[in-house]
């Protein structure tokens, strides 16, 4: 049976003390299951890093898989707003120029959440832990990366149709404009011991470029 958080209620209510706690466990689990991983990382470890008494802990998130739980999603909401922001973006493009304006943003942004610093622990928690929470690498898929290729995939059909771009492969034109502006960011981040991914400012340069590269390679035909 899966744990529940039972200070995830919607209640707003909730007295401003526990939310304070609840936070602050939340930033230390974040910190210490990103660097050592789930099996050795402790309820004593987290309370001394969030500077709460282990009892707290407990009162608050009732086990460590509870509060793991809780952890991977709130990352996946924040993945999912992303998406849904994404898809806003190239749905309501309505000229080609405003296409590829919604493809320029659409691929920064991508670009900047492997910048910040916050995705790649993130997705090497998920990798790392899925044989122990497949449900949680399961919703992590779904909500981030396949909704994202799906708008992608998407609004190139519609690009197609109308003829903005020439793709009429649109799920194999969204890998390629994934891999153009993300696929060596996020490689190097991934191989990086700190998960860092580089300079911000090369990193929205290297998207730029790569949606400048994508839009040549899929340009309208001549009619």
């Amino acid at each position: 049976m899966k744990a529940t958080d039972p200070t995830a209620t919607g209640d707003r209510r909730l007295d401003p003390r526990i939310a304070r706690s609840r936070e602050a466990i939340l930033a230390a689990a974040a910190d210490l299951f990103y660097a050592d991983g789930y099996a050795h990382t402790s309820i004593e470890d987290i309370a001394a890093r969030a500077g709460v008494a282990k009892r707290t802990v407990y009162n608050v998130f009732a086990d460590k898989e509870t509060l793991f739980r809780s952890l991977l999603t709130t990352s996946i909401d924040t993945a999912t707003g992303f998406a849904r922001r994404a898809a806003d973006e190239l749905e309501h493009a309505g000229t080609p120029e405003a296409a590829r304006d919604a493809l320029l943003t659409v691929g920064r942004r991508l670009a900047a959440t492997v910048a910040d610093g916050r995705i790649v622990p993130l997705r090497r928690l998920v990798i790392t832990e899925a044989s122990r929470f497949p449900d949680l690498a399961a919703q992590y898929y779904a909500a981030a990366p396949e909704p994202v290729m799906a708008s992608l995939a998407r609004s190139l059909e519609r690009f197609h149709r109308l003829g903005w771009v020439h793709a009429p492969d649109p799920s194999r034109a969204a890998e390629h404009f994934a891999f153009l502006v993300l696929g060596l960011t996020l490689d190097s981040a991934l191989f990086d011991p700190e998960g860092r991914a580089g300079d911000p400012e090369e990193i929205d340069h290297r998207a730029v470029d790569g949606v400048h590269a994508f839009l040549r390679a899929y340009a309208p035909h001549p009619a």
